[in-house]
């Protein structure tokens, strides 16, 4: 019998989360499976990857043919890379102490490489977020001038007009007792 290690989906329209499990090839996608391995999550940033790593290796060892994205998933994870280091053992090539520490530095790098994502992940968002926050407050500002402004000229206007229309009634005033006075001086005169 042919086995696949392959990815069963799950999860709504948009929102697709898998089993990595291992089937017969013969099986649809979605239908009958050997054994569930684990997980993946796309949907997430870094993708989460939940994986029985020594049920996965034995499978891999065994010849189930994993398809290429199953593949991608088994070689982040380090199956792969176990299984390429579980050859040079057979072979004599190496031992199983050098084997073991060759894995372990590996695994070392790789939780430092994700990690260091992660937190590019987050400086970058926070980032993001510092800037988002800056602009927003550039634009409160710039509305409050721009209202400030459009008040501003209006009120200095009606102030002006009241001047105006203060000053000109004074003016008419003196102008009107300015003109019976001439005119009592000018009649006073003429008597």
């Amino acid at each position: 019998m042919a086995t696949k290690i392959r990815l069963q989906r799950f999860g709504k329209k948009g929102k697709p989360f898998y089993h990595v499990v291992v089937a017969d090839a013969r099986a649809p996608r979605d239908g009958k499976f050997i054994e569930r391995l684990g997980s993946y999550n796309p949907n997430t940033n870094p993708a989460t990857i939940e994986l029985n790593f020594d049920k996965a290796v034995t499978w891999v060892l065994n010849g189930a043919e994993p398809t290429d994205t199953a593949r991608a998933i088994l070689s982040y994870k380090g199956v792969l890379y176990k299984k390429h280091l579980e050859g040079g053992i057979r072979k004599g090539a190496l031992t199983q102490e050098q084997a073991d520490a060759k894995f372990a530095t590996w695994l070392e790098t790789k939780a430092g490489k994700i990690s260091g994502k992660t937190e590019g992940l987050a400086t970058s968002k926070a980032e993001a977020r510092k800037a988002a926050l800056a602009a927003e407050a550039k634009k409160n500002e710039d509305r409050a001038a721009a209202i400030a402004a459009k008040n501003a000229p209006v009120a200095e206007e009606v102030v002006e007009e009241e001047v105006a229309t203060e000053e000109a009634p004074a003016v008419e005033a003196e102008a009107a007792t300015e003109a019976p006075a001439e005119e009592t001086q000018a009649e006073d005169k003429a008597e």
